[in-house]
């Protein structure tokens, strides 16, 4: 049987491992990397589908570091992902719906959506958050950090 999550991981480190900008590179990796993890541990925590989550965080913003273009991503990057999904056959036709639909909402962090959509916008914003914590917290993202590390019990004063 074929692993899923690796055979993507192999197709999204072709993307990145492409990018002429290692900047970019190594943001990409550490991003989709990063928000891939944290995915995994929000699925695990909400016993969620632990493998589709894994593949939403690797896939969620491989649209921006493809073409270095930010705007409107989430929604390109739900079109991107089908294409990815579609060309690598590694998803029935509902795990590619779950998974763009995800990818579709990771960006909407004010709104809730599905609980499995949930899953990604919170990996979302606490590896955003991680990345660096002394940088300032992206606004739109402070009440849903609040709650994530609430959820993990971790006391922490979020200005």
């Amino acid at each position: 049987m074929e692993n899923r999550i690796e055979a993507l991981r192999e197709y999204i480190d072709d993307i990145l491992l492409n990018m002429t900008d290692t900047f970019e590179r190594r943001c990409g990796y550490l991003h989709l990397y990063g928000v891939s993890h944290f995915c995994t541990l929000f699925a695990l925590k909400r016993s969620d589908n632990v493998e589709l989550a894994t593949m939403a965080g690797m896939l969620h913003d491989i649209y921006s570091y493809k073409t270095l273009d930010t705007k409107d991503h989430a929604q390109k990057g739900s079109i991107l992902a089908k294409e990815i999904l579609d060309n690598i056959k590694l998803t029935t036709a509902d795990e590619t719906e779950i998974l763009c639909n995800a990818i579709l909402h990771h960006s909407d962090k004010k709104n809730r959506h599905s609980t499995f959509d949930e899953i990604l916008k919170d990996a979302d914003t606490i590896q955003h958050y991680l990345y660096n914590i002394d940088l300032p917290i992206i606004e739109k993202e402070k009440n849903r950090l609040k709650n994530i590390m609430n959820e993990l019990g971790i006391k922490y004063e979020i200005e």
